[in-house]
């Protein structure tokens, strides 16, 4: 069923985002590269890591807080590995730091076939999936992931929130295909916890067995949410671990000291991890009938979705599909609730508000 949105654009809602970001004292390239973020996540309908998002987690962990440090240099520490890349991010904005780490994820896949770039003592990046597909969108396949700010999930048969929503990213390039890239990008709870913010503004409920109040309860209200379970129940909880240890080999805290007020000594920051393939490094090149590795690509696609499966959606496909409505309605779209949370940000930094009157409606 479709829903009414209002139509923001493009130069508006960027413009607001990075006056915010810059009201906190982060640097003009800082805050570019914030409204450079959010604007990637807001066209690809991701409603539950946008400007909202970000700035309510710059505001209650953030620049506010001290996790994070506007302005900060990333030092990179030096490694013994050609093709890794090893970096104390030193709390700067997560979105700068994950732009940059891709970039050099990428320059070393262009000279080894393979790059890796660890970040240790970093602030949150927000929607991996958009650093991945940008990539692919370039012709790699990208993957990252990182450390939640919180330790928000209840590890499987567990009673205490140890985990964080830890999610993963993966970019295919997989455009000449289909059309876009497959993006598979997941947290690891059932439900990220910007859903349950998300739902909260709209007044809706959340899916079954999603959530736990504090008595460890499952719940449905978003007001009485205390902790996530993990998707998938042990399998989620799985990939939810191997965050955390990826972590751990980097650098990273303990996971319930995140965001925390912390012993003398511990750390309270997360960790990212990029990893950058070039498809000519994977190639073997004995595909069958005299294929090449695009043919190849389009071929085993169409028998996964052959057969009876033509109507089953690939991942990426959504994202795809909120790309072209954005195209179409020719502006950012949000819902009354999120320009009601946009223009608190305005005024926080007297910025004008967004006068609904004066926006355009498109219904997706």
């Amino acid at each position: 069923m479709s829903q009414e949105y209002f139509v923001v654009p493009h130069a508006q809602h960027h413009e607001l985002i990075a006056a915010a970001y810059r009201h906190r004292g982060y640097t003009a390239e800082e805050a570019e590269d914030a409204g450079r973020f959010c604007d990637m996540a807001s066209t690809h309908g991701i409603r539950t890591h946008n400007g909202i998002k970000a700035l309510h987690l710059d505001e209650h962990f953030g620049s506010k807080a001290g996790g994070c440090v506007p302005g900060a240099a990333i030092e990179e520490i030096p490694s013994r590995f050609a093709a890794s890349k090893t970096w104390n991010a030193n709390r700067k904005l997560g979105q700068s730091t994950a732009f940059a780490a891709m970039e050099e994820a990428i320059r070393l896949a262009d000279q080894y076939g393979i790059g890796q770039v660890s970040v240790d003592h970093a602030f949150h990046y927000l929607w991996g999936g958009g650093y991945v597909m940008d990539a692919a969108k370039r012709g790699y396949i990208a993957y990252t992931n990182c450390t939640a700010a919180l330790a928000e999930v209840v590890p499987f048969g567990g009673k205490f929130p140890t985990l964080g929503t830890n999610p993963h990213s993966w970019g295919f390039p997989t455009q000449d295909a289909i059309g876009y890239p497959v993006v598979i990008d997941w947290a690891t709870s059932t439900v990220a916890m910007g859903r349950v913010q998300q739902l909260k503004r709209e007044g809706k409920p959340l899916p079954p067995n999603a959530a736990v109040d504090k008595d460890g309860n499952p719940t449905t209200d978003p007001n009485t949410v205390a902790a996530l379970v993990p998707f998938g129940a042990h399998k989620g909880y799985g990939l939810s671990l191997m965050n955390e240890i990826v972590a751990a080999l980097i650098g990273g805290s303990l996971p319930t000291l995140r965001s925390r007020t912390i012993p003398d000594g511990e750390k309270r920051t997360c960790c990212f991890y990029f990893q950058v393939i070039h498809p000519d490094a994977m190639s073997s090149g004995l595909f069958a009938k005299g294929r090449n590795q695009k043919e190849n690509m389009e071929a085993v696609l169409a028998d996964v979705f052959g057969h009876g499966n033509e109507g089953c959606m690939l991942p990426g496909q959504p994202e795809a599909n909120a790309a072209a409505a954005t195209a179409k309605a020719g502006g950012l779209l949000f819902s009354e609730a999120e320009i009601g949370e946009f223009n608190s940000f305005a005024s926080e930094c007297a910025f004008p508000e967004w006068k609904l009157e004066a926006l355009s409606r498109f219904s997706y």
